[in-house]
């Protein structure tokens, strides 16, 4: 009954076969996400020294602890527990689990993980039978305090019903305590979350309408490209599906579930045991998405330290806002890719064109057409390629106090009625596509009743809200207050705010940020990544 209960809760299809050792390369690789590409020279990048996190309903076995891996080496575990305390041997173990581990950190040379060298904490909520939401935000936040407190991304490859959720009447509206639980670690822990979005026919939407984290839907492969969204995803092509569908399975109202895509369909992963198995699901997604978010951080770990060294004599665009959830957030999403470009780089670099479930692309959406849709209803920004987030975030941080670089990121806070401008140094060139990706917490606060600043069973979330912060493109002799625009993010319900359009004449333009009003607090932190083709 256990195992049927992680079946059902696991966001995954899988079949067990004897396949030749093709392996995790194939969305580990050029066709999926592009990583390996990092792992070797000149980059190196393999999450050495970056904690990880992983809650589930079980965890994966730990070599020396469970008997179900005491054949098998290829996942090394930094820590393994239940709940919030330290696991019992052969207790709580699930295949499903693993699968998600060997994604993120599996070491074997055949079926590499993202970030093989990563420190991965997991932490197994338990079976259904007296566990809950409050179970499972005790188990997130104590694996968010791991390392140190220095835990950068936890993966849920798992998800709440709402037919268990408390609320009278429960809808996706971000209110439930595990989505509230979420919202407030991603800040206060300053970590990640990555989500497997709904898959199928739903049943395990909470926490997916979190504010904070990121949401991934999965591809499957056109040729040898994962660049299709699987049938498999729960999408709402049409509007009596998306009533139907609102509040119940996907977010209550216009805000957009997915943020971004990642491989899915006919992974080949280890099995404990040391057999191939092919696996299909957002809960193999969604892992391609915590490992990156490894390699990246090992790299700007990296450049912190030569910054440090260099003492002043070489100064360098860095500072340890590269370690913000928010930085990560925007990177992951501006990078990520739409379009094949056609090799004059007007696209960006583009290396795929993702398409829907009725095989369209990202030009032909409401959110290509629509300023007030940021997010494609099913592939948010786009598919993941860990080695163009790669080329974002090292880009290096730039402010708006001076001209800024083609590519670049930011971190600042403003205050309620500014703006913030970002002039690009170089002219950009008529038809060349812009990427431009806003990002920012929704404000969620624990009402701490006993003063240990942590949760416990039976305190409560308090949710302060979204302030309103808006995107633009314009005119570099653009006045603050001339509110025309070339092309412009204005969604009034979304913690992100993202510009995918064309420069539609020569010249020298400007990124804006406004924070149009605010609903909590005066000043509003946020990030921002840019990604143009200037016209050299």
């Amino acid at each position: 009954m256990r195992k049927l209960t992680w079946v059902i809760w696991g966001l995954s299809a899988s079949c067990l076969s004897v396949v030749p050792v093709f392996a995790l390369t194939t969305s580990v690789g050029s066709g999926g996400i592009d990583a390996l590409k990092l792992h070797k020279p000149p980059y190196n990048l393999s999450g050495r020294k970056i904690a990880l996190g992983q809650v589930e309903i079980g965890r994966p076995g730990r070599f020396g602890v469970d008997k179900s891996v005491s054949k098998n080496r290829s996942i090394s575990l930094a820590g393994v527990f239940q709940r919030n305390q330290p696991a019992k041997s052969n207790k709580g173990v699930d295949p499903h689990a693993y699968n998600v581990a060997g994604v993120m950190v599996s070491n074997d040379k055949g079926f590499r993980g993202v970030a093989p060298r990563a420190r991965l904490y997991s932490s197994a909520v338990g079976s259904t039978k007296g566990m809950g939401q409050p179970e499972e935000c005790l188990s997130a936040q104590h694996i968010a305090l791991q390392n140190g407190n220095d835990v950068r991304a936890i993966n849920f490859s798992f998800g709440e019903p709402l037919s268990r959720d408390p609320r009278p009447e429960p809808v996706l509206d971000g209110k439930a305590l595990l989505t509230l639980c979420v919202d407030w670690s991603s800040r206060v822990h300053n970590v990640l979350y990555a989500i497997a979005g709904n898959q199928g026919k739903g049943g395990i939407p909470i926490p997916t309408d979190n504010f904070n984290g990121i949401n991934v839907a999965f591809s499957s492969r056109r040729g040898e490209i994962f660049r299709k969204l699987d049938v498999s995803n729960l999408v709402a092509i049409n509007q009596s599906m998306t009533a139907r569908l609102s509040g119940k399975e996907l977010n209550l109202g216009p805000r957009r579930t997915i943020n971004l895509v990642a491989p899915g369909n006919n992974i080949r992963l280890l099995n404990p045991d040391g057999r191939i198995k092919k696996v299909t699901g957002t809960s193999f997604a969604t892992p391609h998405l915590t490992g990156t978010v490894a390699l990246l951080q090992e790299f700007g770990d990296r450049t912190l330290q030569k910054a440090k060294k260099s003492r002043g004599k070489q100064k360098l665009a860095w500072s340890i806002d590269s370690r913000r959830h928010e930085v990560m957030k925007a990177v992951l999403l501006n990078s990520a890719e739409k379009i094949k470009d056609n090799g004059n780089g007007l696209k960006l670099g583009m290396t795929r064109t993702v398409i829907d479930k009725q095989n369209k692309d990202w030009l032909t959406s409401d959110a290509y057409k629509d300023k007030a849709i940021p997010l494609h209803t099913q592939m948010g920004t786009g598919h993941l390629n860990a080695f163009r987030a790669y080329q974002q975030f090292s880009a290096g941080q730039w402010s708006s106090s001076q001209p800024v670089p083609a590519i670049g990121w930011d971190y600042r806070a403003i205050f309620a009625g500014a703006s913030a401008e970002y002039a690009l140094q170089k002219p950009l060139r008529k038809g060349s596509f812009v990427a431009v990706t806003l990002a920012w917490d929704r404000l969620v606060e624990l009402r701490d009743t006993n003063k240990n600043g942590q949760y416990d069973k039976g305190e409560i979330f308090r949710d302060r809200g979204l302030n309103n912060l808006d995107l633009y493109l314009v005119k570099a002799d653009a006045k603050v207050s001339d509110n025309r625009s070339t092309c412009a993010s204005v969604s009034r319900v979304d913690s992100v705010e993202h510009i995918f359009c064309p420069v539609p004449k020569d010249g020298n333009y400007k990124i804006r940020v406004k924070f149009k009003n605010s609903i909590n607090k005066p000043t509003q932190h946020y990030a921002l990544a840019w990604w143009t083709a200037s016209n050299n």
